[in-house]
């Protein structure tokens, strides 16, 4: 029994027939389910990756195309020749020498071919420009030695010679420029800080959360090294494309984002690792923006880090970028900062982690409208894990119906005189202020 349904089955897969008990499941269930839960990931999931203006490794993604007025790089040949790949560099590097060697070699060629030495070079009588110089082979040598003063003494120039001579002053003039432009070249290259700039970390990750009762945005930076970048500063720019009111669309438009410029935050002393924090208030462009606002914008942060190595005192700038996917709202960074026997350890394990905080979904704006017009519930909030009934006092009411038992009070105080005006005075705009039960003193 068991031996026919086998047969049977493989029967049905030969000819194509699907098992009675694998069934086919329905479209909509056979795709990809989209979570319903509210997410804090400003995004769609079903947004296409957008290219981004600025990598995560720093790298501009921009190229310049169709540009006409090329002789502008040979105008500043040295940073043209600095600004090339390693290979390029080693390349050019390495021909300029062998062409400069070459040319060299031909002059003192056709030196001998015009004097004759080539030809009457082993007569004993015969005094040549070079001597021991009778092919195109010895005088491309005699070049190298000349230009690099290597001086084996088996090719030397004599002085019945004065084209010669010449020659020799140009080569060695020209000779000593060439080093000079192609071994500053390659030590400017191997200089560089960029390569400083690796150990120079951004979070992968951009956070907007609740600071002192403002929203605000917050990335991280660290370095790696323990050699200090001096005079560290860094600042921010919104890359947004956006349309004018008389209708010009301007691509990628750049907005500066405040981090500390106008307070001297943006100066740091990075010696562990930092949060930098903008705070979203009336001149930040995310003022208006809303969680569902900001999951419809696209945008880009482009962060930049500058500073001078300690090493070298060069300038050195590291930067990165978060696109509208990569800023969480209602996250905050992890503490990787803990305080052990004699010293403070960072760990890099939780320098990119983050975890979830209570944030509204509201703009910064409504959250601020909502502080002036309730500035006691926040504190009231924090106070007692239930909501205490609030009490307010109109100031007016207060004017308008004076507490009799302060009225003895008020008659010792007009009798006294102006001496207690000033207290008086502030003691009645405390009074003035909105309380609430449960306050403490």
């Amino acid at each position: 029994m068991a031996g026919d349904s086998r047969v049977l089955m493989d029967h049905n897969m030969e000819i194509g027939v699907t098992p009675a008990q694998v069934k086919k499941l329905p479209k909509h269930l056979r795709e990809a389910q989209i979570s319903t839960e509210r997410t804090h990931l400003i995004s769609d999931p079903a947004r296409k990756p957008r290219q981004r203006y600025v990598q995560k490794d720093g790298k501009c993604n921009v190229h310049h195309g169709n540009v006409q007025e090329t002789y502008r790089y040979l105008s500043d040949l040295f940073t043209t020749l600095v600004d090339l790949r390693w290979r390029l560099s080693l390349f050019i590097f390495t021909l300029v020498y062998i062409v400069n060697w070459l040319f060299f070699g031909f002059l003192w060629w056709l030196i001998a071919l015009i004097r004759g030495d080539l030809v009457h070079g082993d007569e004993e009588d015969w005094t040549p420009c070079v001597e021991n110089l009778n092919s195109f082979v010895s005088a491309f040598l005699f070049s190298i030695e000349t230009e690099t003063t290597i001086g084996y003494g088996y090719r030397v120039i004599t002085e019945k010679c004065p084209e010669g001579i010449i020659l020799l002053l140009v080569q060695a003039i020209l000779g000593s420029i060439v080093n000079a432009m192609m071994v500053g070249c390659m030590f400017v290259k191997i200089s560089q800080p960029k390569n400083r700039a690796e150990t120079l970390m951004f979070s992968h990750k951009a956070v907007i959360s609740v600071r002192d009762n403002k929203m605000c945005l917050m990335f991280r930076v660290g370095d790696l090294r323990n050699s200090h970048i001096v005079e560290a500063s860094i600042r921010a720019k919104l890359i947004r494309s956006q349309q004018t009111k008389e209708g010009e669309f301007i691509p990628l438009n750049q907005t500066d984002i405040n981090i500390g410029f106008d307070t001297g935050d943006d100066r740091l002393f990075l010696v562990s690792p930092l949060i930098i924090s903008h705070e979203i208030n009336e001149k930040s462009p995310f003022w208006s923006m809303s969680l569902a606002q900001m999951e419809k914008e696209e945008f880009e942060i482009v962060v930049i880090l500058e500073g001078m190595v300690e090493a070298t005192g060069m300038t050195c700038q590291a930067r990165s970028s978060y696109l509208d996917t990569e800023v969480l709202w209602g996250y905050r960074f992890t503490p990787v900062l803990s305080l052990e026997k004699g010293f403070y350890e960072v760990d890099y394990n939780n320098f990119h982690d983050v975890y979830e905080t209570n944030t509204p979904t509201c703009s910064a704006k409504e959250m601020a409208a909502k502080f002036r017009d309730e500035p006691l519930l926040p504190q009231l909030s924090l106070l007692s894990p239930t909501e205490p009934k609030t009490q307010t006092f109109d100031p007016l009411d207060r004017l308008s119906k004076p507490d009799p038992l302060n009225q003895d009070e008020d008659k010792e105080d007009r009798e006294s005189g102006g001496d207690r005006g000033e207290t008086n005075g502030s003691a009645a705009a405390l009074e003035e202020l909105p309380l609430a039960d449960g306050l403490p003193d």
